[in-house]
């Protein structure tokens, strides 16, 4: 992971706090991408979640990739 843990917790707790969906989305998404496969499916499954509920078009990007490593139904 490209940033400390700590540091990535904090910065969740913060866009969490300001309710920012978005900033939570990229945030979640981009610890996916620093994460192994086991923990990348966790990030990336509230990722897509809190881009489908601010309406971002990210969402779609998270949904793929959930299903390639197997962690969302392709239908």
């Amino acid at each position: 992971m490209s940033a400390p843990k700590s540091a990535l917790d904090a910065a969740l707790l913060a866009a969490h706090a300001s309710g920012d969906k978005e900033r939570i989305a990229q945030i979640y998404a981009k610890a996916a991408d620093d994460m192994g496969a086991a923990s990348a499916a966790f990030y990336l499954t509230h990722a897509y979640v809190f881009a489908l509920d601010a309406g971002l078009p990210e969402a779609e990007t998270y949904r793929r990739a959930l299903v390639e490593l197997g962690a969302e139904p392709t239908s």
